[in-house]
């Protein structure tokens, strides 16, 4: 049986019941082992008068009975004195019955008493068939003596039976006299057997060797009996054998013993007057000595209750010590155990969370006040619980102590990223007034490159301060549309050209959400190009649903486990604090805290035939009509909004795949014009989508290029990412001057002024 997950409060119970159990057992052994013998002694002056009186006068009744059955037997008319004696032995036979049949004498009585008094009755039930026998003579005198002893023989069998006193002197006593009434009892048969010879002249065969048994057994008896008498009932047998009867009938014993034949001079009165003083002594000196045993008894049987009740209270008293000092300490221990528990459960489960929590939010906490001091005692237990309140102290003070240092630690990420946000942002203008400035397709695309370096470096910059739990500086006062978010998003991946967009559906999301729904798919796009094969396609596409707008990511990569995948969306579910030893999931904790912040749903589930996809709902309360194409400020001028936009999604201006909107024509074709010697550029509005396309040419004052660039048969990687750039930059300034054109039909103005930075970006 383990009992090593028992709660304290069941061991301590079974170190109390065990013992005390087996404490409580033993004394009610031994109660009932002593009050048992206490009681059988009691039973002994019960079983004198309802048994040993009773049927040692049915025993005397049979030995005269018998010996006037062998007399009539002897001779030739029935004997008067015969119908008298068995009058007389029915009624002590009655008495018997009654005494046996009681419940008193039963319940004294143990089995081997019951059955032996059983045994009395039965034999006392063929009295009267025996009788007949011996009216109608069909039995001799032998067997009217083994009739009669038989009887006879049953009563001192139960007689013996009484003999199972405790006491061991008062057994060898009991049954000394039980030996003696033995001996009477051949005495009698002796008797009988002389009667019934002295009657019929002459010893029947074999009634003379049945004699001399008779007489030495009956000897024999009384020697042994009288050895286990105590010295004063051996005494006062001593001096009823000196006695004249005794002295004459063991003389007429030894005349009958060495005649062959009745003797013919046989003085049978002294025989009678003999046979009848020694009967009438050997019972007299047996009843006084059966009354002296239950006497005896009786005091012995008070003595040992008194000791039993004293023994039973002492121990019923110190089982009752035992059991209340068992339960004091027990609950003790328990209440004390139970303390200890429940302040470290208190500490671990409540307190200390709740200190790290307040810790968090910026609250100070007092480290004694919330580890105070507890008083267990000053054993064991007390020590226990004085180290469990060194560690609790220890426990808060290193919690303070985290906290702290994560809170540095986030200020440091905070501090370097904010410098790190404006170095780029002054990074980025001045990038971008080198390009207005520049006309050199070459140049501007290695500007173009830069720039994209530097705003995926804005957005790493923004990783720290995502971390460090602070807002990131980028915003938008009026809402974008999902198109130009989706390719600001793209535009800060490093392998954008990979990813393809395809239909987005027209929606807007408001500007105080815009930077960090455009972070917030930057990461999810970089992981699909990241974890997928180089050359694959990255799929974006958007649609309005119930409850929002969902975009969704596809990428063709090897996907993800289910238990993977389940653990990632947990992680995206809920915003997790920032643990450094996850810095593999780095993506995803940036995800978290940005979806968490304006209430966006991120979901990861297979894609199909291969990959992950990664769904993205805004909610309906960030998302709103799209606006329209390039709006024009109130003045005639870009707003900062537009402009930015335009510059963030340079190097994603693939047309969306949806019919033209009303009020989004553009002129079919509208050349700016350059400064002589540079590369001139024409604009269309290819396929319906209004956003002007810008061409290269070469003016007749470009620098010497070598015969065969201009149309090369295979284009190197690196030229071709310097016409894209070239061609993203021609599209942002059509894009700037189809809009001041849409506002107002006049010829071209000069170049607007550089972009500006937010308010937000200032401040970063």
């Amino acid at each position: 049986m383990n009992t090593r997950d028992w709660p304290i409060r069941a061991k301590l119970t079974a170190l109390v019941v065990g013992p005390v159990t087996g404490l409580l057992a033993l004394w009610i052994f031994a109660t009932t082992l002593t009050f048992g013998p206490a009681l059988d002694l009691l039973a002994a002056r019960t079983l004198l008068y309802d048994l040993g009186r009773p049927g040692e006068s049915v025993v005397a009744e049979l030995q005269r009975e018998r010996r006037l059955s062998v007399v009539q037997l002897a001779g030739d008319t029935a004997l008067p004195a015969l119908a008298e004696q068995r009058t007389r032995t029915d009624r002590a036979v009655a008495e018997l019955r009654r005494r046996v049949d009681g419940e008193k004498l039963r319940d004294a009585a143990d089995d081997q008493l019951d059955t032996r008094l059983d045994q009395l009755v039965s034999a006392l039930d063929a009295l009267p068939a025996g009788r007949g026998f011996i009216d109608s003579r069909k039995v001799d005198r032998a067997g009217a003596v083994g009739l009669y002893s038989g009887m006879i023989g049953s009563a001192f069998q139960a007689f013996s039976g009484m003999a199972t006193l405790p006491d061991t002197q008062i057994n060898r006593e009991a049954l000394a006299l039980t030996a003696l009434g033995r001996s009477r009892e051949l005495l009698g048969q002796a008797d009988a057997l002389l009667a019934g010879a002295v009657t019929a002249g002459r010893y029947a065969e074999g009634e003379h060797e049945q004699l001399v048994r008779t007489i030495e057994n009956q000897r024999f008896l009384a020697e042994n009996a009288v050895a286990d008498l105590p010295p004063a009932e051996r005494a006062a047998y001593q001096r009823l054998t000196e006695g004249e009867g005794f002295v004459r009938l063991r003389a007429l014993q030894d005349t009958l013993v060495r005649a062959r034949d009745l003797p013919a001079g046989l003085d049978v009165r002294a025989w009678e007057t003999s046979y009848a003083a020694v009967s009438q002594g050997l019972r007299d000196f047996e009843l006084r000595g059966a009354d002296t045993l239950a006497e005896r008894s009786v005091p012995m049987a008070v003595r040992i209750l008194v000791r039993l009740a004293a023994a039973g209270v002492l121990g019923l008293l110190a089982i009752v010590v035992c059991v209340l000092v068992a339960l004091r300490v027990g609950r003790s221990l328990d209440r004390r155990l139970t303390s200890v528990r429940t302040a470290a459960l208190e500490m671990a489960e409540h307190r200390l969370p709740d200190v790290v929590a307040r810790l968090r939010r910026g609250e100070e906490v007092d480290v004694a006040r919330e580890a105070p001091e507890l008083d267990h005692g000053g054993d064991e237990i007390g020590q226990v619980g004085r180290a469990f309140n060194e560690v609790r102290r220890t426990a808060v003070q290193a919690a303070v102590d985290e906290v702290t240092l994560r809170r540095g630690l986030n200020e440091v990420f905070l501090n370097i990223a904010r410098r790190s946000q404006g170095l780029v942002h002054r990074q980025l203008a001045l990038l971008d007034r080198l390009e207005r400035r520049t006309e050199d397709p070459d140049e501007l695309a290695g500007l173009f490159q830069v720039d994209h370096l530097a705003t995926r470096l804005r957005r790493h910059a923004e990783d720290l301060v995502i971390l460090a739990g602070a807002a990131p500086g980028r915003g938008w006062r009026n809402p974008v549309a999902a198109v130009d978010v989706v390719r600001g998003a793209i535009s800060e991946v490093e392998s954008y050209d990979r990813v393809d967009v395809g239909e987005v559906q027209p929606a807007g999301v408001l500007g105080r959400a815009v930077g960090d729904v455009i972070h917030l798919l930057a990461e999810l796009i970089e992981n699909a190009t990241v974890f997928s094969p180089p050359g694959t396609r990255v799929d974006v596409s958007g649609r309005s649903v119930p409850g929002g707008y969902t975009i969704e990511i596809t990428d063709r990569g090897l996907g993800m486990s289910p238990p993977a995948l389940a653990e990632a969306n947990r992680k995206l579910a809920r915003a997790p604090e920032f643990d450094p030893t996850d810095s593999a999931r780095l993506g995803h904790f940036v995800v978290a805290r940005l979806a968490a912040r304006h209430g966006v749903r991120v979901e990861l589930r297979p894609a199909s035939p291969g990959g992950t996809t990664a769904a993205v709902l805004v909610p309906s309360d960030l998302v709103t009509d799209e606006p329209a194409l390039g709006p024009a400020a109130t003045d005639g001028v870009a707003g900062p909004d537009d402009r930015r936009m335009a510059k963030v999604t340079r190097l994603a201006t693939v047309p969306r795949t949806r019919a033209t909107r009303p009020g989004r024509e553009r002129p079919e074709s509208a050349v700016l014009p350059l400064p002589a010697g540079r590369t001139s550029s024409v604009e269309t509005p290819p396929d319906g989508d209004g956003l002007p396309r810008r061409v290269r040419r070469r003016g007749p004052v470009a620098r010497p290029r070598p015969v065969g660039v201009d149309n090369p048969p295979h284009r190197t990687p690196e030229e071709a990412r310097r016409a894209m750039s070239a061609l993203q930059a021609g599209t942002a300034r059509g894009r700037r001057d189809g809009a001041r054109r849409a506002a107002e039909p006049s010829p071209p103005e000069p170049p607007a002024a550089p972009d500006q930075p937010t308010a937000t970006e200032r401040d970063a």
